[in-house]
């Protein structure tokens, strides 16, 4: 059971974008934060270091491409590379999450106003609470 708030990014894993939300634990709050650009596989680790350095996290949860059968599909090994780099460079607890459909909630959720950049960000909301329902589950 999570005793205390605690502050957690998420991140919606792309070739070239990351979005980033940002949430509570206590309140199983998120909110879209950013987007970080992808260049030519090439991870933004610099604006990474800083959202980690900003809002001091105490968990990173990340996105992971699952089916509907439960198993990992698409780029999962990449998602699995870019957990591990995470936890050797930020030293912070890293989980996944079954990441189905985040883009579409997300889309649902800007309706007209659906663009590339802020999809990803709302993906990563989507990722978070997606999180705290299943950690809820765990809770109890």
């Amino acid at each position: 059971m999570i005793s205390r708030e605690q502050t957690i990014l998420a991140f919606d894993f792309g070739e070239k974008r990351i979005g980033v939300a940002k949430g509570q634990t206590i309140s199983r709050t998120a909110e879209p934060l950013t987007i970080l650009k992808v260049h030519n596989g090439r991870i933004d680790w610099q604006g990474l270091s800083d959202l980690i350095e900003e809002w001091q996290p105490d968990l990173l949860v990340v996105g992971m491409p699952t089916n509907y059968e439960g198993e990992e599909f698409g780029i999962a090994d990449r998602v699995k590379r870019f957990c591990r780099q995470l936890q050797g460079r930020y030293h912070l607890p890293v989980q996944t999450i079954n990441e189905n459909l985040s883009s579409v909630e997300a889309r649902q959720r800007l309706g007209n106003k659906a663009d590339k950049q802020g999809l990803d960000a709302h993906a990563a909301q989507a990722i978070l609470e997606t999180w705290y329902e299943e950690s809820m589950k765990i809770d109890g």
